[in-house]
């Protein structure tokens, strides 16, 4: 997650219903990829799998960031 002011991300967590969302998806999409991972081999199913979970976790860790870069435009 983004390591930045901690007060400003309670602040988009409770105005930014987008930014929520995305927390909750990205977390999720985590815990997939971190199951997918604990297996000694993948199938090239899960392989498309892993590289598809990753892809989805990254667009929604830039939207994060993104959201938090405007809000901060914002504020400062």
């Amino acid at each position: 997650m983004l390591v930045e002011d901690p007060v400003f991300l309670e602040k988009l967590r409770k105005e930014n219903r987008e930014f929520v969302d995305l927390e909750k998806e990205h977390k999720k999409l985590d815990d997939e990829l971190s199951h997918l991972l604990k297996r000694r081999v993948l199938t090239a199913e899960e392989e498309v799998l892993k590289r598809r979970l990753q892809k989805e976790k990254l667009a929604k860790k830039d939207r994060m960031a993104e959201i938090y870069r405007e809000g901060k435009k914002i504020k400062d």
